[in-house]
């Protein structure tokens, strides 16, 4: 799991990065890429933490990837650092801009820079496949003379793949492709401090199917070098539950269709991440191999059940709360789980 940090040059995405994960990346000269985890908040994992009052906590992780590059050949140290990432989040400066159809040019400039390199990929792959059209194809060379030119179509209209109805077979057949505009994207709007209604109006513009967060990441950033106790007393005075950045986390969390279950205890409260449908024996195996390998039930109770038990094991089990699932069971975000195994 990973998710690569794009935006134009000045447009705030290395300050996004360094907010998020703490990693000053523009300090790293000579790395063009550098990685960092972003806690995820959760209010259920911090009421978790002050139950049990354990030794470690070990909360949801989000890797994000910022790239350091300029000149002639930055295009290509993007492309090759982020090949790997699953999903874009794509910061737009409009703390600069004079005006919603600016703001919008600056987004489009990008995203049709990854739609263009996409439709190169495209286009090179049908044109070799042409050339093979009086020879027997592979099965896979078929695959592709039948879906490309949907694809094709699509992106010569200007339009990224993502949107595309695709079958699961079709989007698993595509994956050596690494397309850009196939990943899933967050859209993050670096807002003026005087005008943070411009993300709405950016929305408006781009269409309820784009995801989009604003953000002032000047306010952040200092908000980000508070401790806890300061910060919180400062979002108190402005009415607001929790800063900007906690919430583009969570939606980049979600962006890549994960969840988290907890494991609880006085030694460690921990978040488990794990993809969403999966089953009980693949969550146990994110712990260790051998729980996947020894799967024999589930213990599972919701947070809310837990909280309204009294936040206690016992008075759970007393009230008939907990479960016990097997190796079909689909694991729920945010459920507390305890496996039995045996090796």
């Amino acid at each position: 799991m990973e998710i690569g940090i794009l935006g134009l040059p000045q447009s705030g995405k290395s300050t996004l990065f360094e907010i998020m994960t703490g990693v000053r990346s523009r300090e790293m000269h000579g790395e063009t890429c550098v990685r960092g985890l972003a806690s995820v908040p959760d209010a259920r994992f911090d009421r978790l933490v002050e139950i049990f009052k354990p030794v470690k906590v070990s909360p949801a992780k989000v890797p994000f990837s910022d790239v350091n590059a300029v000149g002639e050949k930055a295009w290509d140290a993007v492309r090759q650092s982020l090949s790997g990432a699953e999903g874009l989040v794509h910061v737009v400066d409009a703390f600069t801009a004079a005006d919603i159809p600016e703001i919008l040019g600056r987004y489009r400039k990008l995203e049709d820079e990854l739609i263009l390199a996409d439709l190169m990929i495209v286009e090179n792959r049908l044109a070799r496949l042409a050339k093979m059209a009086k020879k027997p194809m592979t099965p896979q060379d078929a695959f592709h003379a039948h879906v490309l030119p949907r694809l094709r179509e699509r992106l010569e209209a200007g339009n990224p793949l993502r949107g595309l109805s695709l079958a699961e077979e079709e989007r698993h057949g595509l994956r050596s492709f690494s397309f850009w505009t196939i990943r899933p994207e967050l859209v993050v709007v670096n807002t003026p401090e005087d005008h943070p209604a411009v993300s709405e109006a950016l929305g408006r513009e781009l269409g309820s199917e784009v995801p989009l967060i604003g953000i002032c990441c000047a306010i952040e950033a200092e908000l980000a070098a508070l401790p806890p106790e300061e910060r919180k007393e400062f979002l108190d005075s402005l009415g607001v539950s929790e800063a900007a950045f906690g919430r583009v986390i969570r939606a980049a969390f979600s962006l890549l269709g994960r969840i988290s279950y907890f494991t609880v205890g006085e030694d460690e409260v921990k978040a488990w991440v794990i993809p969403e449908g999966t089953k009980a024996p693949r969550a146990a195996g994110v712990i260790h191999n051998d729980f996947e390998r020894g799967f024999i039930k589930a213990e599972v109770i919701g947070f809310d059940e837990f909280i309204a038990c009294g936040g206690t094991h016992a008075a759970a089990k007393a009230a008939g709360k907990l479960r016990l699932e097997g190796k079909e069971y689909v694991v729920q975000d945010g459920e507390i789980i305890n496996f039995r195994f045996n090796v």
